[in-house]
């Protein structure tokens, strides 16, 4: 079950990564709405405290053909695209894709799924790391392709191992979840029972 953490945006951020060997590191670009977004020379900083096992997730929201080259300039391993995605933003990615899907978009999964620069999904809430939860049986309906799937919206450490266990995703995507509630950044503790209710569920 691999484990992704969204949104950090601090180097303490990334020594609890490493600390617990997650597998992927979110972070929030080109999208100034988001109270997670940083800049490109900040995500650079961040990537260089990473262990090189943790796979760098940049997160965006309809990006353009400039951004992304940015994007692969900076050493991430994926980029993860909210929004619209045309095909010849597809095709010029010089990243493997997670195409992020909400409650109002799923029906368009079938469109990306031919894609080979599709490397996986991200099933989140309506509102992407607003912490809340979607009904999970409409994953359901959609046929697996072996590509990476993870689940998102609302995970905490009380729900995830429920969540496993009626999606049974590749992996689990959390961001607010593990936040402190006044600020952006990691609570600690929250990751620690997060992770260990993860990994408890594979036992």
């Amino acid at each position: 079950m691999k484990i992704k953490i969204c949104g950090i945006t601090t180097i303490a951020d990334t020594e609890y990564l490493n600390q617990y060997q997650i597998d992927f590191a979110g972070m929030v670009l080109f999208f100034p709405k988001s109270k997670r977004n940083i800049d490109i020379p900040t995500a650079k900083t961040l990537i260089s405290h990473l262990n090189q096992s943790i796979k760098n997730v940049a997160v965006v929201v309809e990006p353009t053909i400039k951004q992304m080259e940015l994007i692969a300039e900076a050493g991430f391993d994926y980029i993860q695209i909210h929004g619209r995605l045309s095909e010849d933003l597809i095709l010029h990615c010089p990243l493997p894709i997670l195409k992020a899907f909400n409650v109002h978009d799923m029906e368009q999964y079938e469109q990306y799924r031919p894609y080979q620069q599709i490397a996986g999904y991200v099933f989140d809430a309506a509102e992407p790391g607003s912490g809340t939860t979607f009904d999970w049986n409409m994953l359901k309906a959609l046929p697996r392709d072996g590509k990476l799937r993870l689940l998102a919206g609302g995970l905490n450490a009380g729900n995830v191992t429920k969540a496993i266990a009626a999606v049974s995703p590749d992996g689990v995507d959390i961001s607010s979840g593990v936040e402190y509630a006044d600020k952006p950044c990691k609570d600690p503790e929250k990751l620690h029972a997060f992770i260990h209710a993860v990994r408890s569920s594979l036992n």
